[in-house]
């Protein structure tokens, strides 16, 4: 512990984020970083506490609490404080593949569970992450890891988004020849398409595929796994598959209208603003997708406030955003004590955005939409709203979220995205390899493990465990690499 009264000497900074008013310009990423010699002290924070829950990465209250990938955060922390950051790359490089990725898009559940988080502010770990990873490529440091012996067994990679792109970069390291296959044309999932670009800069996922190349991973792109090319196939060329597809299968909004055009699901939008930035090299964002229209987001969660943050670049006239359950609270309840994850007011980029560019927070609680109301041509025009209160099921027992009679508004809409979030894996896939799934359409494995019902096929990610966060897609691709690792040697030292 290099610096033992740090958090009491200096308090929490950030890296300087551009204004809004300048960055909803572009589709630039727009969170600075401190200087190095701002940055040690940030680092000299660290409590290095006898019970470090920042890396715990558990489940507490069903909500995970520190670092699924159980990063050694107060080590790392120190070493950054030391000004010795290339060691600090390499004891980060020892649990987790890519900290380029949770710099920028993680919600830091170290930091919800650091200990100075119980009186004060937490560690800035997520910023500490970035000055190595990013010091790291600045200087060199990150460089192919090429086994010195191949193992002669083949996997195929199912989807290159992060549970795909873990997987991959650990089974080819442990000696394995890997070909990762994806859909689109480009390689990154979720990462790439479902993720804005002011949020993770395109060339982040470039420019480490690059190395994940130069290691020996083979990636063939715009190849659809069930449609291109068969199950059979695979499972007759290699050795082993790993399923790790997402949950790609997006809830819908079941009301009267939802046929209209101008409706579409979140990552769907999101992807073709992301498509065309790419393929027109940023010259020509699609204004014309969003341009002095009125728009409805459905949903609260990250996916719906990148929807906000895009739609305000592209010159939305004006931005909704319903969600369905109430205002969370300011501060911590007594019941949702410390190291717990915090259920309290969260307002992220995009709401922030909304806030100075309308004068008002986008955000609408306890509120659907019970129609959608088309105009001659068959687009939306206007949708109607309605109240939730919360009653209990009287047949479940559960507390569910049902309409106010009586509370209906009309209001002015011409594009709606739904981020309601996703219901599980895509059937066409699951049907190709006839896995056994889950009662919630995901891949069904025992219990901690990853190998399916079917003998040589092994699934990660969201299509595994649900909808959930990056860090854990990564922790998941890490764990079954291992999983498939085992089941090829006999044994493994992942």
């Amino acid at each position: 512990m290099g610096k033992a009264t740090g958090f009491m000497e200096y308090d929490r900074e950030d890296g300087k984020v551009v204004p809004v008013k300048e960055r909803i310009q572009n589709f630039q990423e727009f969170h600075g970083r401190l200087n190095m010699e701002k940055q040690r002290k940030q680092a000299a924070r660290c409590m290095s506490c006898g019970v470090p829950f920042c890396q715990y990465g558990g489940m507490l209250s069903g909500m995970a609490s520190g670092c699924p990938l159980h990063n050694l955060v107060p080590e790392t922390n120190d070493l950054v404080y030391t000004g010795n950051l290339k060691q600090a790359y390499l004891r980060l490089s020892k649990t987790h593949s890519f900290p380029e990725f949770t710099c920028r898009v993680c919600p830091a559940l170290c930091e919800a569970a650091c200990t100075c988080n119980l009186n004060g502010d937490p560690v800035s770990t997520k910023e500490n992450e970035k000055a190595i990873i990013e010091t790291a490529y600045q200087e060199g440091w990150v460089q192919p890891v090429i086994p010195a012996v191949r193992s002669g067994k083949k996997v195929a990679v199912i989807g290159s988004g992060p549970s795909g792109l873990a997987a991959a970069q650990q089974l080819n390291r442990r000696g394995h020849l890997v070909t990762v296959f994806e859909r689109n044309d480009r390689v990154g999932g979720l990462l790439r398409y479902g993720i804005p670009n002011m949020k993770l800069d395109k060339s982040v996922i470039d420019r480490r595929v690059k190395v994940m190349e130069e290691e020996g991973v083979v990636f063939k792109t715009s190849v659809n796994v069930g449609v291109d090319i068969t199950a059979e196939e695979l499972k007759k060329e290699f050795d082993a598959v790993v399923l790790c597809c997402g949950a790609s299968n997006p809830r819908d909004i079941n009301a009267p209208g939802r046929d209209a055009n101008g409706i579409y699901f979140a990552v769907d939008f999101l992807g073709k603003v992301t498509k065309q930035l790419l393929d027109t090299d940023f010259a020509k964002p699609p204004y014309e997708l969003a341009k002095d229209k009125h728009v409805i987001v459905i949903g609260g969660g990250d996916t719906g406030n990148d929807c906000v943050g895009t739609v305000i670049r592209l010159g939305a006239a004006s931005v909704t955003q319903l969600e369905m359950m109430p205002c969370p609270p300011m501060e911590r309840a007594a019941s949702n004590p410390w190291p717990e994850w915090p259920r309290v007011l969260k307002t992220d980029y995009g709401q922030e955005e909304a806030i100075e560019v309308f004068g008002h927070d986008p955000r609408v609680y306890t509120t659907t939409v019970k129609e959608f109301i088309k105009d001659k041509k068959g687009n939306v025009k206007q949708a109607v709203l309605v109240k939730l209160k919360s009653e209990k099921d009287p047949k479940s027992g559960r507390m569910m979220m049902v309409p106010i009679e009586g509370s209906e508004s009309k209001v002015p809409c011409d594009l709606v995205l739904i981020a309601a979030g996703f219901l599980g894996s895509q059937k066409y896939v699951t049907d190709a390899f006839g896995v056994e799934l889950d009662g919630r359409t995901n891949v069904k494995t025992e219990a901690g493990q990853y190998a399916s019902s079917v003998p040589g096929v092994f699934a990660a990610g969201d299509m595994h465990r649900g909808q959930s966060l990056v860090v854990w897609a990564i922790h998941e691709g890490r764990e079954a690499a291992k999983a498939v690792d085992e089941a090829l040697m006999g044994y493994s030292y992942l």
